[in-house]
């Protein structure tokens, strides 16, 4: 065989092997993309069950949606750290919240005790009312025990 046909026959062996890559590549690009598109489609389906079971659980549940929420920010809020821009800002407000719960704290307390001595309810009180229910209790055991014994003494008496 000649070079020339020998460079044909290459050449020709060549171009069939690249048109059969091609058509392999070309296969495998449309399966990928048809198997992307089922993966969509059920995604999308997946996402809307879910987004309906969260709304269901949020309409059955929602103060327990709420601790959630409030534990899940807490959470990230003590774990993402402070710049500190945030810290110049946020610093002097931090202030006056803690003292302004501090008072309110304070108040709150005085009114509640105020409260409860217009009603006699105080500590020495409490105590007094303890003690004096404890009494009874004991003289209520007492004359149920000796009322107990008395009639244990009739029924012998009467037995003879």
């Amino acid at each position: 065989m000649t070079d020339a046909r020998k460079e044909t026959a290459n050449t020709s062996a060549s171009n069939d092997q690249h048109e059969s890559l091609r058509d392999r590549a070309a296969h495998a690009y449309e399966n990928a993309v048809a198997r992307a598109g089922d993966t969509a489609g059920s995604s999308r389906e997946a996402v809307r069950d879910a987004a309906h079971q969260a709304g269901d659980f949020v309409d059955t549940n929602p103060l327990g949606v709420l601790a959630g929420g409030l534990a899940l920010g807490a959470l990230v809020g003590a774990l993402v750290p402070r710049s500190e821009r945030e810290k110049q800002i946020l610093a002097p407000m931090g202030k006056k919240i803690g003292m302004a719960a501090v008072a309110a704290l304070a108040a709150a307390k005085e009114a509640g005790r105020g409260e409860l001595e217009e009603l006699g309810l105080t500590k020495d009180g409490a105590k007094e009312q303890a003690k004096s229910l404890l009494q009874g209790v004991a003289t209520a055991a007492s004359n149920a025990g000796n009322a107990a014994a008395e009639a244990g003494r009739e029924q012998i008496k009467t037995a003879h």
